[in-house]
């Protein structure tokens, strides 16, 4: 029960305010004045009464003791608990170990990734960081301080490389360079883009030769330590069914016939008949590497980039290469092989002029428009009916282009300039259009709508500028 006593110690008087922690221990402050005590006392309730409450002791609790109590709490698969381990030993515990938790501030952890970053890479750094993150989290789910110091920290960019897959003859050459027992290894990663664990995880009843497909449902860890063992996957979506083209089946075949499978079922083994461990396996890997003429550090996992490009090159869709290689997410298969996939900038550019380009050609000057208009090319001739936006933006380009030329900045020979012609003659030029449209039929401002001064003013424009070319031409 929280409650307030009133203490006297050598002639002075405190107040000291008392309550029962979510653990069962009492805590106690002491104040000056009971106000004080009051109101730090009715605070620390309102804390207990929402859950927001933070142990004040939580803060002085060391950054090791508690980083130790996080890993032995984490669900990590083999590979995961073996690189944590190896970040908190190499990484974390050395800056932090004897610091107390509260008492690690932003500008601190913000400092130490910047120093991490000066001597690993950008992704190892995320990583490291990933984890201090997940430490402190931790700490403020369990109350042992009330912010975490990980927020707004600039982490290095990362710079993702392209994936530039290897020529035909590369995987071709790489194939027969390799020592005969892993050619079939070689020729079953390029053609179903296995990574290298899964490729040496692979046994003989994941195989279905009569279905002709491959079951993906373990890869084979390396821990260092340990002998090589089977575990799940690199993630869940790597769980996959991988259909088996023919030239996996004769490789896989007459790799079996050469090289039996012993009695853990590996369809790859190395010359003893264990499984082949990737620290033996790089030897005469990169050896195959000069011999091919391949590019300079080209990995194993140079052939699934192969796959995945010859997928692309036959028009396989973005689903479709993220379930054969496994991806998690669409996402992460087009920032891996966006380039990879035909600009489609032409294809986007018919596909428009297709539509829009025949549409639109109609409405090229005053002589279409007045196709369109009259009886021959109206709506129902098959076009579509002339609107007054669409008169006036002809009107106006037409215009514009007469009026830009060199010989509609001469004079006529009376000294008249051609917009004073066309005002002059406006009068004219509206009597012979309203004649001309009644013998034809068409009948101003009835058509789509139509203002009559819009098409007067375009005949009297193209009128104008007849007489301007008549005048040029004699004058020459």
């Amino acid at each position: 029960m929280a409650h307030i006593e009133k203490r006297k110690r050598g002639g002075q008087t405190s107040w000291r305010a008392r309550y029962r922690a979510p653990d069962g221990r009492e805590r106690s402050r002491s104040f000056a004045k009971r106000s004080d005590a009051e109101q730090w006392l009715d605070a620390t309730r309102g804390d207990l009464a929402h859950g927001t409450y933070v142990d004040p002791a939580g803060g002085k609790k060391r950054f090791g003791e508690y980083a130790r109590e996080w890993q032995a709490a984490r669900v990590h698969r083999p590979t995961t608990e073996v690189l944590v381990d190896s970040h908190l030993r190499n990484h974390l515990l050395p800056r932090f170990e004897d610091r107390p938790l509260g008492s690690i501030r932003r500008s601190e952890i913000q400092t130490f990734v910047k120093q991490l970053s000066e001597r690993l890479a950008p992704a190892s750094v995320e990583v490291v960081y990933r984890h201090l993150a997940s430490i402190f989290r931790s700490a403020v789910a369990d109350r042992l301080i009330a912010t975490t110091p990980c927020e707004r920290i600039a982490l290095p960019k990362l710079e993702r490389k392209r994936a530039i897959p290897l020529e035909t003859e590369q995987v071709l050459a790489l194939a027969d360079a390799v020592p005969d027992r892993y050619r079939a290894v070689v020729v079953l990663a390029a053609s179903t883009g296995l990574r290298q664990g899964e490729a040496f995880g692979l046994t003989v009843p994941n195989v279905d030769f009569l279905r002709r497909r491959l079951e993906v449902v373990q890869q084979l860890l390396l821990i260092q330590g340990r002998p090589p063992f089977l575990g799940p996957p690199k993630t869940d979506a790597s769980i996959r069914t991988i259909p088996l083209p023919q030239v996996a089946i004769d490789a896989l075949a007459e790799h079996l016939a050469n090289y039996p499978a012993g009695k853990d079922q590996f369809v790859f083994t190395n010359e003893y008949g264990r499984p082949i461990r990737r620290t033996r396996f790089s030897d005469p890997w990169r050896r195959a590497v000069t011999v091919a003429g391949a590019p300079e550090g080209t990995g194993f996992h140079a052939l699934r980039h192969y796959y995945a490009s010859l997928l692309i090159r036959h028009g396989k869709s973005v689903k479709v290469v993220q379930s054969r290689l496994g991806h998690a997410s669409a996402a992460e298969t087009l920032d891996t092989y966006s380039h990879l996939w035909p600009d489609s900038e032409d294809r986007t550019r018919e596909a428009v002029d297709a539509v829009l380009l025949e549409v639109s050609r109609p409405h090229r000057g005053p002589r279409s428009v007045v196709r369109r208009i009259s009886p021959d090319h109206g709506p129902s001739g098959g076009e579509s009916a002339c609107t007054p936006d669409s008169l006036r933006r002809a009107t106006s380009r037409f215009a514009a282009r007469r009026s830009a030329s060199s010989g509609c900045r001469r004079r006529f020979r009376d000294g008249r300039t051609p917009r004073r012609a066309a005002a002059g003659g406006r009068e004219r030029q509206r009597h012979r259009t309203s004649t001309e449209h009644s013998a034809s039929g068409v009948i101003p401002g009835v058509i789509s709508g139509v203002e009559p001064g819009v098409i007067d003013r375009m005949i009297s424009i193209s009128e104008t500028m007849k007489g301007c070319d008549h005048d040029i031409e004699s004058s020459a």
